[in-house]
């Protein structure tokens, strides 16, 4: 991916928010800053640097591609919360580990995947808590996918 002003400012801004964020929000956030750029060139922006491998994208119950900066270490998987936007990072080896051999057994190289899980975080459904098995590492990453009204 060849560096441009546009995506050189699109990726700052993204690295200045908190969360996953949207397109809108982001070209709003790069407006405010004085810089001048299109909505369709900060969607086309977002596209290439998840094509890249650059950033993380989640769904939020509208459907809308919610972004982050992709953190040290590669390609994450998140659980999302479709009332609230919790967004937990879970962790995924056999996830990774059946598209690899999926790949293989099919003869594909250089195979990609996107899995999306979501579901109703405790806080917006009381009830027994289920969450402290399922992630015994308390260093995972949680994070807020801004919810939409």
């Amino acid at each position: 991916m060849r560096t441009t002003r546009q995506r050189t400012a699109v990726l700052s801004a993204l690295q200045q928010q908190e969360g996953f964020t949207s397109a809108q929000e982001l070209h709003e956030a790069l407006e405010a800053d004085g810089i001048t750029i299109g909505l369709t060139t900060v969607y086309r922006t977002l596209h290439a640097l998840d094509r890249s491998g650059q950033v993380d994208v989640v769904r939020e119950k509208s459907g809308e591609r919610l972004y982050r900066p992709r953190p040290d270490g590669g390609h994450r998987h998140y659980l999302v919360c479709r009332d609230c936007g919790l967004s937990a990072e879970v962790e995924a080896s056999a996830v990774e580990g059946w598209a690899e051999k999926v790949g293989e057994v099919m003869g594909f190289t250089e195979v990609e995947h996107t899995v999306e899980l979501t579901g109703i975080c405790d806080r917006c459904h009381p009830g027994p808590r289920r969450a402290a098995h399922l992630n015994p590492d308390s260093s995972r990453q949680t994070t807020w996918v801004k919810p939409r009204q």
